[in-house]
């Protein structure tokens, strides 16, 4: 009788996951064979695709049945190292949820202290990236946060504007961005054992900019001033209402800054068509048009070099007028996905 290799849906898909994971080739295999036999192929014309024995595919697919990935994978590491079980596996992986290590070495060291095993730092990193780790800088957050409830309750208020709002109403997202003109170093492709030089420039000249960003149709409202005060707050504010004459409401979420609250800014708006709602303080996470700066500071800053500060003031301007060619990314980037830190 014939052995029914086939796996659920959620089975192969947890084996997909882990095989984007994995660095090693030889895990790669592993996995390769287990998803394969998972789908109804047989054990010959797996072995033939995979250039394996019959019996080493059989014996992926117990392991896989009996242990799961943990045993399917821990293959990789027999020889002088002892390896963590399955518990200590978990137990690892939510320690490293809380603590970030610099480096596979400080890694190994706590594990051979909390349990007594041995890792040699290639082997940790192997075992890190088996965990669903990668070697990546953290983000920085604010000290003050607001609560959990307040975040949560701004976006239950974001999500009764959209349900309640006109057809021809819209909401945008206001924040302010200074770049400087100097370039900022950003990781990139460069001929390993080669040093890549950028040039820089020695002033500290920077623009300041305020822009309006419409999630909808993505598009920017912006101007550049020589400062950001309450006289140029209420000059965007009066593009915003040009750039969308139609709308009866235009629903703007910025931050706390002062400008926002200054007494000609709420005088202006006691007639204007502009609804300002503040964020609650301390979240810039909920400012989706951060997201935005980010992705703009990348196009135009990250590893490029303007000998003059107009040749930059045009770059950023070129980027403002053509993101049209940056849409696909730019609806992944500023999806509703609303991050509530301390959640």
């Amino acid at each position: 009788m014939m052995n029914d290799y086939r796996l659920s849906d959620k089975e192969l898909a947890e084996l997909r996951a882990a095989h984007r994971r994995v660095r090693e080739i030889r895990e790669a295999y592993r996995i390769n064979a287990v998803i394969l036999l998972g789908q109804g192929r047989g054990v010959k014309d797996v072995a033939d695709a995979l250039l394996l024995d019959p019996d080493t595919v059989r014996s992926y697919f117990k392991r896989y049945k009996k242990g799961g990935l943990d045993d399917l994978l821990c293959m990789s590491y027999v020889g002088s190292e002892a390896l963590l079980n399955s518990s200590q596996l978990r137990a690892l992986d939510a320690h490293l949820q809380s603590t970030i290590y610099q480096t596979a070495a400080e890694v190994a060291r706590y594990v051979e202290q909390t349990w007594g095993v041995r890792y040699t730092p290639s082997g940790m990193t192997a075992l890190l990236h088996r965990l669903g780790y990668a070697y990546k800088k953290p983000t920085l957050l604010p000290g003050k946060n607001p609560s959990v409830e307040t975040q949560k309750a701004f976006v239950s208020k974001y999500e009764n504007f959209k349900e309640n709002k006109a057809e021809e109403d819209v909401i945008v997202f206001m924040d302010a961005v200074h770049p400087q003109h100097n370039p900022v170093l950003g990781c990139g492709w460069i001929k390993r054992g080669k040093r890549q030089a950028i040039q820089s420039n020695t002033g500290r000249q920077r623009l300041n900019i305020n822009g309006a960003i419409n999630l909808e149709t993505l598009q920017l409202t912006y101007r550049m001033d020589d400062t950001i005060d309450a006289i140029s707050t209420i000059a965007l504010l009066k593009q915003l209402e040009s750039a969308y004459p139609d709308a009866e409401r235009i629903i703007v979420i910025c931050d706390n800054a002062r400008y926002y609250k200054a007494r000609v800014v709420a005088k202006y708006l006691e007639t204007s068509r502009v609804q300002l709602e503040p964020l609650p303080a301390y979240s810039p996470n909920l400012n989706l048009i951060e997201r935005f700066w980010k992705f703009f500071k990348k196009q135009v800053l990250y590893n490029r070099y303007y000998e003059r500060f107009a040749e930059f003031r045009t770059a950023c301007k070129e980027f403002f007028a053509e993101l049209d060619r940056y849409a696909p990314q730019l609806r992944t980037l500023l999806a509703e996905n609303f991050q509530i830190v301390g959640h």
